[in-house]
């Protein structure tokens, strides 16, 4: 298990950008594939973005493509998401994610084994 603490949420008018960072500890970092989620108010939760272990391979929703830029730094066990161009809708808690490589076959591409407590990002309009 890899404990996760997301730092960076906060209020911010449309049009703002933010900086998301994800610490993670306990285990080897650079073995766990990485991810950041949202839940809005009344919605589902998604995912945002992903990366992979070594931070070659990135994935992200079709609502943020060109706008977020997920990264890591193993070096720093972090995580981070660069968000630019916030809408008022994107307004949610974010959340971090991981799970290890072991564990990535078996487990589906939206399914993750450890996660943070979250931080609240207001999108202001």
């Amino acid at each position: 298990q890899v404990q996760l603490v997301e730092s960076g949420g906060g209020l911010v008018q449309a049009g703002g950008s933010l900086r998301l960072s994800c610490a993670a500890s306990g285990r080897t970092f650079s073995n766990y594939f990485m991810a950041w989620f949202r839940q809005g108010p009344g919605k589902e939760r998604e995912r945002v973005a992903a990366i992979s272990w070594s931070g070659g391979i990135t994935s992200y929703a079709d609502s943020v493509k060109g706008r977020f830029t997920i990264s890591r730094d193993n070096a720093k066990n972090t995580v981070y998401l660069q968000m630019n161009s916030l809408k008022p809708d994107e307004t949610a808690v974010y959340y971090c994610a991981a799970k290890s490589r072991l564990r990535a076959g078996v487990l589906g591409p939206y399914q993750y084994d450890d996660w943070g407590q979250g931080t609240q990002v207001t999108v202001s309009s």
